[in-house]
């Protein structure tokens, strides 16, 4: 059993910077959350997920495919997605020829909701990063991209 008066060793840079990337990570997401649901009754997730959704050809995407760009499980993206089924901003479709694929696709409410919803969302993230001088945006996105291991997505098209 350890003593609890016992010094704790350093943080090293990389847990410190993990450490601060999750805080920041936090504090968007519970603004953006705050902002998305007080005007379009939507959360920063399922933003993501209408958002992966319409840039993906078709408007659809295979859901074991939207689970791995969202960095879900399989069972975490279907119980992200049945709200939104419900409401009717997604649809499941089969796949004729595979029973066993089943698509998310985004529907023309969804679509529309994203539209609605995107101006808002720009402008909380603006907000947020309104002290991170642009010319790192640039860098950050490629340490992010590194990070989360996902193919890198240009500035000015989020995904």
């Amino acid at each position: 059993m350890s003593d609890l008066s016992s010094p704790l060793p350093e943080t090293g840079a990389a847990l410190a910077l993990a450490l601060g990337l999750a805080r920041a990570q936090a504090t968007m997401v519970r603004r953006l959350d705050q902002v998305l649901g007080s005007y379009h009754g939507i959360s920063f997730g399922d933003f993501m997920l209408l958002n992966s959704l319409a840039r993906a050809p078709g408007g659809r995407m295979r859901r074991v495919d939207l689970a791995e760009r969202q960095g879900l499980t399989a069972s975490g993206v279907t119980r992200t997605l049945l709200p939104l089924e419900k409401i009717g901003l997604i649809e499941r479709q089969q796949d004729p020829r595979d029973a066993r694929v089943a698509y998310a696709a985004l529907t023309a409410s969804g679509r529309e909701l994203l539209l609605n919803a995107t101006p808002a969302a720009e402008l909380c993230s603006k907000d947020l990063l309104r002290n991170c001088p642009g010319e790192q945006y640039a860098s950050l996105t490629e340490a992010m991209t590194i990070i989360s291991g996902l193919p890198s997505v240009p500035l000015g098209s989020a995904n």
